[in-house]
């Protein structure tokens, strides 16, 4: 009989960030996307900053990850990442300076600079972040603007 469902548990240095039994996710490797599904074949792959996309039936769950390995067995996947986020774990506010600040950056540097490309890597992941957090209601005590309906609009990517 095929398995319904394989455990998954997301890894950052700080701690286990997830661990649960799961029907599919979708994880930002290096070349794209990928989709792992029960009983996938054995692999390994580099994963990149992105938005990590769990699923249990019809229940989905996001999370901001950055820069890692992923390790798939047909039983189990382990997500080894730098950084692993859920959208109530995600600081708004900060994401939007972390944003600011790397766009200034880059826009002071020549491309082919380290710190041009240590302020992209940072501008992604904030990117990722409020990618992520937009699933949330808008309420004040997250820093979201109740009339965006907690979306991250084209003048937002612009500030």
């Amino acid at each position: 009989m095929e398995r319904r469902t394989f455990h998954l548990e997301v890894v950052t240095p700080q701690k286990i960030e997830y661990s649960a039994d799961v029907t599919m996710i979708v994880a930002p490797a290096y070349d794209g996307y990928l989709g792992i599904l029960p009983s996938h074949l054995p692999m390994v792959t580099k994963l990149t900053t992105g938005v990590l996309r769990i699923f249990n039936g019809e229940k989905e769950v996001k999370m901001a990850v950055s820069d890692g390995y992923m390790e798939v067995t047909p039983e189990k996947v382990i997500i080894l990442a730098e950084t692993a986020e859920l959208p109530e774990e995600i600081d708004i506010p900060r994401a939007l300076a972390a944003k600011r600040r790397a766009e200034e950056q880059l826009a002071a540097l020549a491309a082919w600079d380290e710190r041009a490309i240590r302020a992209q890597a940072s501008l992604q992941r904030a990117l990722t972040r409020l990618k992520v957090a937009a699933q949330l209601q808008p309420g004040a005590e997250r820093g979201h603007n109740p009339s965006s309906q907690g979306k991250i609009t084209g003048q937002d990517a612009r500030k």
